[in-house]
């Protein structure tokens, strides 16, 4: 691996995709196509990806040495000698500046609040609170939600409720999703993350089930909640629940069948039926709330 294909790898930016959340206000708040909050949008992804990438590098730093141990992680730049520790400072720092900066010069300076909130919660789950069982789920869970805030911020709309809801269940979701992946490596006699003896696959399966349910539940009352039909001028809403239930039921098969839950931005990226049926989500959406609810 070349020094520049090290440093990017190091950035983790197939992780980006997390940042999509961002999106999700301006695209629910009927905005899409308004230039100005879209652009603002695009930015604060930007800024998002590059303060997310120093928080992964001085991750990747604090954990050096268990990476070392890890079936997949030991191929990490810094696990793998490929860069040193003060080659992985200079590029969190470089990162970290390019985040500050540009939200100075393209964004208003209040998006230094949630930047600074989410860079300063991953830092302290990077180095003490991510050995919490429970506390570090919600910290995940909680870095999701001030994605759609920032989101809501740069469309200028207030995310409603509903979206919060949704985002905040659905990352547990996937948070649990990783637990039970590292319990399965923990099982075959590999090391993971010392706050994995306060799970067990009987408790996070469980979680995860109860989760699901939750989710399409909430789902389904958020397409038929008399203020989300007001807002959309749509009573149809209730038919893009297909494709969340179907979603749902892949990723629990990915997780109990496969036993590679591991990483649900690898799983997006690299497994087509996922891919088909987000598409398809956001495109039935798209069509009931654009075009239908018009």
């Amino acid at each position: 691996m070349s020094k520049i294909k090290a440093y990017i790898t190091l950035a983790r930016p197939h992780q980006y995709i997390k940042n999509g959340f961002i999106f999700l206000p301006i695209f629910f708040a009927h905005k899409l196509f308004d230039y100005n909050a879209l652009t603002q949008t695009c930015w604060a992804f930007v800024v998002f990806c590059l303060g997310a990438s120093s928080v992964y590098v001085v991750n990747d730093i604090h954990d050096l040495e268990s990476d070392r141990l890890h079936p997949t992680k030991k191929d990490r730049p810094l696990a793998a000698g490929i860069l040193g520790k003060r080659e992985a400072f200079l590029s969190a720092g470089v990162l970290l500046s390019a985040s500050l900066i540009i939200t100075l010069y393209q964004l208003d300076p209040i998006f230094l609040v949630p930047l600074g909130s989410y860079i300063l919660l991953n830092f302290l789950y990077s180095f003490k609170l991510k050995h919490y069982a429970i506390i570090d789920i919600t910290i995940i869970s909680v870095g999701f939600i001030i994605r759609v805030f920032v989101g809501g911020l740069a469309a200028n709309v207030l995310p409603s409720h509903w979206l919060i809801i949704m985002t905040y269940l659905l990352a547990l979701f996937l948070s649990l999703a990783k637990r039970r992946d590292d319990l399965i490596l923990l099982s075959r006699g590999h090391k993971v993350r010392h706050n994995i003896d306060n799970y067990n696959l009987e408790f996070v399966s469980l979680s995860m089930v109860v989760m699901s349910a939750v989710i399409i539940v909430s789902y389904i009352l958020y397409t038929v909640s008399p203020e989300v039909i007001s807002v959309h001028k749509t009573t149809n809403l209730y038919l893009t629940t297909f494709w969340v239930i179907l979603g749902l039921l892949r990723y629990l098969q990915i997780t109990f069948v496969e036993e590679e839950s591991g990483s649900p931005t690898t799983i997006i990226l690299k497994d087509h039926f996922m891919q088909i049926v987000i598409i398809l989500w956001l495109l039935n959406c798209y069509v009931m709330i654009y075009i239908l609810g018009s």
